[in-house]
């Protein structure tokens, strides 16, 4: 198993923010994390990154405890990407990209060809090749975000945890950047955990879904089975139905929406 976690806890002060968690991945699986607001999403993608200190329980990947392993270590197995990373505007792709190779070269080995190599794999990847010169500055938020992306690709970790990648994002580049994450499983084995809000778009992408509420896991299985347990209702507190768009074809979410106009309005 790529990433696994047993019983992971996380409190903040006397709040407890993750009650005993559970996970456990495939290669190349794709685990969309849902939940409302401080269910628990980013604080488990934290956790399992090593980036907190959890209260109980642990992390591990391919069987070896998060906690003993060194930032480095985590980092050529493990990238993560916050909801809001940032970087100068000024820099480029290129020059990004490179950035992710340093948990390969660190502070005195030179880039050499298997470096470059990985960089350019990272580019083609995420179909940034041609772009590769341009500054963030210059770039729509989709190549902003498949930029950061190329950057975790090219420290060459086989696990992606990924933190709202398509928050902020209009609609057409929302899409962009999940066609690319699927890409990414598919066709290079790279497993994903990704918390997002939009549930259509989690049970458009996953193979599994974890669903969170106040830290705790509800539900954990295929997209289907969560459609017909009646949760998301439940655990959002809407009214609404799934609605079957086609043979072969996971089942959308429909809101019913109160009326707050009046008729004829």
């Amino acid at each position: 198993m790529p990433l696994t976690c047993s019983q992971l806890s996380v409190r903040y002060g006397q709040r407890q923010a993750l009650s005993s968690f559970e996970l456990s991945l495939q290669k190349g699986e794709i685990r969309a994390l849902i939940g409302p607001n401080g269910s628990g999403k980013s604080t488990a993608l934290q956790a399992l990154a090593g980036l907190i200190t959890p209260a109980d329980g642990h992390a591990a990947i391919k069987g070896m405890p998060v906690a003993s392993m060194s930032r480095r270590a985590i980092a050529r197995k493990l990238a993560f990407l916050p909801q809001q990373p940032s970087a100068p505007g000024e820099m480029t792709i290129a020059q990004l990209v490179r950035q992710g190779r340093f948990s390969h070269v660190g502070l005195f080995r030179s880039y050499v060809r298997r470096d470059e190599e990985a960089i350019e794999w990272a580019l083609e990847s995420t179909g940034l090749t041609s772009l590769a010169d341009r500054t963030l500055q210059e770039l729509s938020g989709g190549e902003r975000q498949r930029a950061w992306i190329s950057a975790a690709l090219a420290q060459e970790a086989g696990i992606l945890l990924l933190d709202e990648p398509t928050s902020f994002l209009d609609i057409g580049y929302q899409v962009e950047v999940l066609d690319l994450v699927h890409r990414l499983s598919r066709e290079k084995g790279v497993t994903v955990v990704m918390a997002i809000h939009d549930i259509n778009q989690a049970i458009a992408v996953s193979d599994r879904i974890s669903l969170l509420e106040k830290g705790e896991l509800r539900f954990d299985g295929k997209p289907r089975a969560l459609a017909e347990s009646g949760l998301i209702e439940k655990t959002f507190r809407v009214k609404g139905q799934f609605v079957e768009v086609g043979p072969d074809k996971p089942p959308h979410f429909d809101v019913e929406l109160a009326r707050a106009l009046s008729p004829g309005v």
